[in-house]
């Protein structure tokens, strides 16, 4: 007969101990990560802003009603090492029966998105086409929405269309989303998300109203190619303003033709439009297209200088001048670049 010593018999008993917790640990998170949820049999569109924490999300999560236990759900994603990788974006949840297939779906996404990217200096026009050709919906209906004035001031704001309020960013929807205002409605939140309370501000401060700045902003986009001049151009615009005199803004021009963008006549200049800066003196009624963020903080923040004149150079930058003869001599000069090309 062997006699086990005590020491042999503690040694079993904290194996069994810790077998038994590791076993318990096990047991605990299967149950934590497939926690039964709402198990409901429709899809769910969930959007997640930038910046939610795991809290935010969750509590998103109990608002859709795809979560019932707030904290065990909290709990899970940990468990998963999950907790600071949600991304932000609209995910279409389905089959949502439990943690695991929850987390694993906002983390992974979900196929079921259509991505439809909406360029800067989009028109409406161009905005609802690329939408309609994306989402099958009717583009007469996607336009018809952006000219309503009933829509429009549901939305909140205060123009005659949704020129210049279609952020250009890129958007995802569930491919089953058939309803024009709900797609126009996630994109204007897009916009109010970036021309925040501080941006309204700077614009009273300089004596603007936010579609007077968003217009300057898209004449600034059909403007520039490089960021560093867009603040260069907007001081141009702003020292033109101040002296009441006619911005002469090309792209005001290619917005009232019918067969542009292309090169322009000196026809064009004559066509009788408000938005004919050759014409009529200050900003146009209102946005030639859709100003991406970088053009909206130029209009914002103009280049503290004295140029009333520039002119392209040819190679997407352009010439800024004081005086009218300095500014045809820089014309000249682009005139034989044009030419020049027009050789080779």
């Amino acid at each position: 007969m062997v006699i086990k010593s005590p020491k042999h018999n503690i040694a079993q008993i904290i194996s069994l101990t810790i077998t038994g917790i590791l076993i318990c640990l096990i047991a605990i998170g299967t149950i934590l990560l497939f926690w039964p949820q709402n198990d409901l049999d429709n899809k769910i569109k969930v959007n997640i802003p930038n910046g939610s924490t795991l809290a935010q999300i969750t509590d998103l999560l109990v608002e859709k009603k795809v979560v019932t236990n707030k904290n065990i759900f909290i709990t899970a994603t940990k468990l998963m090492g999950h907790s600071n990788k949600i991304p932000a974006g609209i995910f279409a949840l389905k089959n949502a029966k439990n943690n695991y297939r929850i987390v694993q779906q906002l983390v992974q996404g979900n196929p079921e998105m259509i991505r439809i990217t909406l360029l800067e200096g989009w028109t409406i026009s161009q905005v609802t086409k690329a939408i309609s050709e994306s989402m099958n919906l009717s583009s007469e209906i996607l336009s018809s929405l952006c000219y309503d004035e009933q829509f429009i001031n549901e939305l909140g704001i205060d123009a005659k269309s949704l020129e210049g309020y279609l952020f250009p960013d890129t958007y995802l929807f569930l491919e089953s989303e058939n309803d024009p205002k709900e797609i126009l409605k996630q994109i204007v939140a897009e916009f109010d998300e970036v021309f925040n309370d501080n941006l309204s501000e700077s614009a009273k401060r300089i004596g603007l109203s936010v579609n007077e700045v968003l217009t300057l902003a898209s004449i600034i986009e059909g403007e520039a190619i490089f960021d560093s001049e867009r603040t260069i151009i907007s001081g141009v615009y702003h020292n033109r303003l101040k002296k009441r005199m006619l911005l002469q803004a090309d792209p005001t021009i290619q917005y009232i033709i019918k067969d542009g963008p292309r090169r322009l006549r000196f026809s064009d200049l004559k066509i009788d439009s408000p938005y004919n800066t050759y014409l009529y003196k200050g900003l146009p009624p209102g946005p030639i297209g859709n100003p991406g963020k970088a053009s909206i903080m130029a209009a914002l923040n103009p280049d503290d200088n004295n140029y009333l004149f520039f002119v392209a150079r040819g190679d997407g930058y352009h010439t800024f001048t004081r005086t009218i003869e300095k500014h045809r001599q820089a014309k000249d000069e682009f005139q034989k670049v044009r030419r020049l090309a027009a050789q080779g």
